[in-house]
């Protein structure tokens, strides 16, 4: 692991017309010199009340920091998605609302976030964008937030979703000395696992026109699972709340005459069925885990806790008559990250050497999945984890595997919840939106945590139609689960108590 010093040689100008409350002008910290490190520009953009600096950091890792005239002395890094290859500016255009510094990074690239040919023969971007300049770009910004307001940030924090949940596992287990506090949203963990399983999907759906299920089918689908599950927690909701405990088979769905959009073909029942089971070598040992049942019926584009809005279920990312997201992001990645190979074509993935192959070249660099987080817990890091059960981009099961392993490295769940939780949320899409409660302030109970030391019993999640809040709901710290007191009203967090689960249900991947 690369780290770079934090060497400051500063030529500051105009000192003594600069206002009390910084130590340099804006303009100011064009002249700082930093290791490896031009910056570009550093000015107050036009209507805002903030100072922009922007710079690349050597290969080109380019990068922009805002400093708030209202700073909170604290410090707030955002995440990407996808293949990156952007500025994360909504998120923190956020973050400088709250009155934070802050700054993102297009991890060394600049393209689609579904593109990935600048990885060809580039296995320095590779690692830029597996871990590195999410690391670079934080020392960069804590250094200009200390030049710029004479004092360093007073907590540093770290926020993302998908693969900005994945650069935040990064940081945990990398580099555990750069963040007090961290909220991993959805996180893309074990990415050279998860890109299989979408590879698994695009050969299960759309290799074969008999097996690709139209959105037209969708709604039906969705209706079948919650009539089979949505009543299993004892609340008939429109949520399937356990999908660890949903036992739905597809096949219930088979048309008995003329195919319509309220049934299925034998084609189509085993393309799903591979999709809820996830992606298996031809002996049947699983790779990873498949989609939960009860997330096939997209809803809602309400802005989640730390992200964008949400682009919706399972026509947006896997089925559909043309591929969805998910396809076209693992057709990047294994084309140009782990082939490097234009023409390579996704129907020639061996699931019995390639995930191998892939996991050799690039889990190094890439993947998050260690357990061992005793370096964060020791500096006092505290870290908040969240994921909707019903993501149709990353199956929420992946991340309580993830959790019960890290549980079992850490000593156990006592031990583990006095500084990790990680909070499930039925029927919450990819990392925002849905039919279920999807909005609530993960940033703010991660600040009580980290400086009050209040740490989270439960976060009150909020779902909103046209704007309307229409239902609340607790999240509960995993395992516990919400329980009705079967008085109150079913759209009110206050009717609802966290309470350990009648039966610990297991994830069904094991890989």
């Amino acid at each position: 692991m690369r780290r770079l010093p934090i060497r400051l040689t500063t030529l500051l100008l105009g000192l003594a017309a600069v206002p009390a409350a910084h130590a340099a002008s804006c303009e100011a910290l064009a002249m700082l010199v930093l290791p490896d490190t031009t910056i570009t520009a550093a000015e107050r953009p036009a209507g805002t009340a903030h100072c922009r600096v922007a710079g690349v950091i050597a290969p080109q890792v380019q990068f922009q920091v805002w400093l708030p005239d209202a700073w909170n002395g604290k410090y707030l890094g955002v995440g990407n998605g996808a293949l990156a290859g952007y500025l994360n500016l909504p998120a923190m255009t956020k973050a400088v609302e709250r009155g934070y510094a802050s700054a993102s990074t297009d991890t060394g690239h600049v393209g689609s976030p579904i593109e990935g040919a600048w990885a060809v023969g580039r296995p320095d971007l590779v690692e830029d964008f597996g871990h590195r300049a999410i690391h670079v770009t934080t020392v960069v910004a804590k250094a200009l937030v200390a030049a710029y307001y004479g004092t360093a940030p007073a907590r540093s924090y770290f926020a993302g979703c998908s693969t900005g949940g994945r650069q935040a596992l990064v940081a945990a287990q990398r580099y555990p000395d750069d963040f007090d506090g961290i909220v991993a949203g959805a996180p893309a963990a074990h990415m050279t696992r998860l890109t299989s399983l979408g590879n698994w999907v695009s050969q299960a759906v759309h290799d074969d026109p008999a097996s690709r299920i139209p959105g037209a089918k969708v709604p039906a689908l969705a209706a079948a699972v919650l009539a089979r599950c949505d009543a299993r927690d004892g609340l008939t909701d429109g949520l399937v709340s356990d999908p660890l405990r949903c036992r739905f088979q597809p096949q219930v769905l088979r048309c008995a005459g003329a195919e319509t959009d309220a049934c299925l073909t034998d084609a189509q029942i085993a393309a799903l069925a591979k999709l809820y089971d996830g992606p298996r070598t031809s002996k049947g040992r699983r790779i990873y885990p498949g989609y939960p049942p009860g997330g096939e019926l997209g809803s809602g584009d309400e802005p989640g806790p730390i992200s964008e809005p949400s682009i919706g279920g399972w026509e947006t990312w896997l089925v559909g008559e043309l591929p969805g997201i998910a396809h076209f992001i693992q057709d990047a990645f294994f084309r140009f990250l782990v082939f490097e190979d234009a023409t390579w074509d996704w129907r020639r993935f061996d699931f019995d050497r390639d995930v191998a192959r892939t996991e050799a070249k690039l889990g190094p660099v890439m993947d998050a999945v260690d357990p061992d987080l005793r370096a964060f817990r020791a500096r006092g890091g505290r870290l908040l984890a969240f994921h909707g059960w019903s993501d149709s981009a990353i199956p929420a099961t992946a991340t309580v595997e993830y959790w019960q392993r890290m549980v079992r490295r850490m000593g156990g769940r006592k031990r583990t919840r006095a500084f990790a939780r990680l909070f499930l949320a039925p029927g919450m899409q990819h990392c925002a939106g849905g039919p279920g409660p999807n909005s609530f302030d993960a940033i703010g109970a991660l600040e009580a945590w980290v400086e009050q030391g209040t740490a989270p019993a439960r976060l009150v999640a909020s779902h909103a139609t046209d704007g309307v809040v229409d239902r609340t709901r607790p999240l509960c710290p995993w395992p516990e689960v919400a329980r009705w007191d079967r008085r109150g009203s079913i759209d009110a967090a206050a009717s609802f108590a966290c309470r350990p689960p009648r039966r610990q249900a297991r994830a069904a991947a094991r890989y």
